[in-house]
């Protein structure tokens, strides 16, 4: 999925015949170096997006097949840029045609949090260090020009739930009262999603998007992935995406010891346990409600037929946090 960012446009973004990608794909793989390279396709995601792994003369590398007008390369690259420049280990950007689509990164190999937490590694270690970068790119100042993720933008995303979720998946017919209800719930429950200051928010931060890297020092131990999304909102938002994750069983223990961490390294100011809490249940109801119609959506538009398999935990977490005081008036809607 596309999100916009006050700094990039799409309207800037023209499409590419075929034959003039290829070209174009050849001629950074030439220029780089790496002609000579077998390519192997990798896992791809929810977006237009595809990935190769590159072999040649003993190393790897990963290309980025990122087709516009669909596609945008441009707040990846920003976005590594700037992780990088502060520290985390974001993919080193070997070559970029933001016009094609296509980047040549830095493969930071197969280690994803959630093959190796399946393969017994320490839970607890891991997601240590996840919070710790967490709260460490949080302490920066946000890159200029990005855009807020504001309520108009939440309140987009929870409308996914009605249109494709209640409408789509359940076939429930939801009239123009309940919609304004529904809305009108959430534009009260976002005036408390907000505690303290605005920060970077990677928005899909979660053990599918993170690396264990064990051999790097300190925060570098944990690579990044996927934070072309990025914008400047709360600072539960990404704890939230990471303890309330949708591909994974994350104990309540393990929530609890996540939420503890946080707490105590943030340097934040700003806001107190209480109001914290209450920002990490709100947000991660609104994230997991806005991914219940995305997924539906997935599904029927796009033939993904598998995200499907993920409704049955992501319902699990939404009843826990719902649970939560402040959003008493929500759950007794939904």
């Amino acid at each position: 999925m596309i999100d916009f960012t006050d700094f990039f446009s799409l309207n800037d973004l023209i499409h590419v015949p075929g034959e003039e990608r290829d070209a174009a794909r050849e001629a950074l793989l030439h220029d780089a170096g790496w002609m000579s390279a077998t390519l192997k396709p990798l896992a791809g995601d929810a977006s237009a997006r595809s990935y190769q792994r590159l072999a040649q003369n003993g190393e790897t590398a990963v290309l980025m097949d990122a087709p516009p007008p669909q596609e945008d390369v441009r707040p990846f690259v920003r976005m590594a840029q700037w992780l990088r420049q502060h520290g985390f280990s974001a993919p080193e950007l070997y070559a970029v045609d933001d016009t094609a689509g296509f980047i040549l990164l830095e493969d930071l190999g197969d280690d994803l949090y959630s093959s190796v937490l399946s393969s017994g590694a320490d839970e607890g270690l891991l997601y240590d260090a996840a919070v710790d970068v967490l709260a460490d790119y949080q302490r920066a100042a946000p890159p200029a020009g990005f855009a807020l993720y504001d309520d108009e933008f939440l309140l987009l995303e929870v409308s996914y739930f009605l249109d494709w979720y209640v409408a789509e998946h359940l076939n429930q017919t939801v009239s123009d009262d309940q919609r304004a209800d529904f809305m009108g719930l959430w534009r009260d429950l976002l005036t408390d999603m907000t505690p303290g200051p605005a920060v970077l928010v990677l928005r899909d931060y979660h053990a599918d998007n993170l690396i264990w890297l064990p051999d790097r020092n300190g925060l570098a131990k944990v690579g990044l992935l996927d934070f072309q999304g990025a914008l400047i909102g709360s600072v539960a938002y990404d704890l939230a995406s990471l303890a309330r994750d949708v591909r994974r069983d994350v104990s309540d223990d393990m929530v609890e010891r996540m939420i503890k961490r946080y707490l105590s390294v943030t340097t934040l100011g700003g806001f107190d346990e209480e109001s914290f809490r209450t920002a990490f249940a709100i947000a991660a109801v609104q994230r997991n409600t806005k991914i219940a119609g995305l997924f539906v959506r997935l599904a029927l538009r796009d033939g993904k037929r598998q995200y499907l398999d993920y409704l049955p935990r992501l319902i699990a977490m939404l009843q826990k946090d719902l649970a939560h005081p402040r959003l008493a008036a929500l759950r007794s809607m939904v």
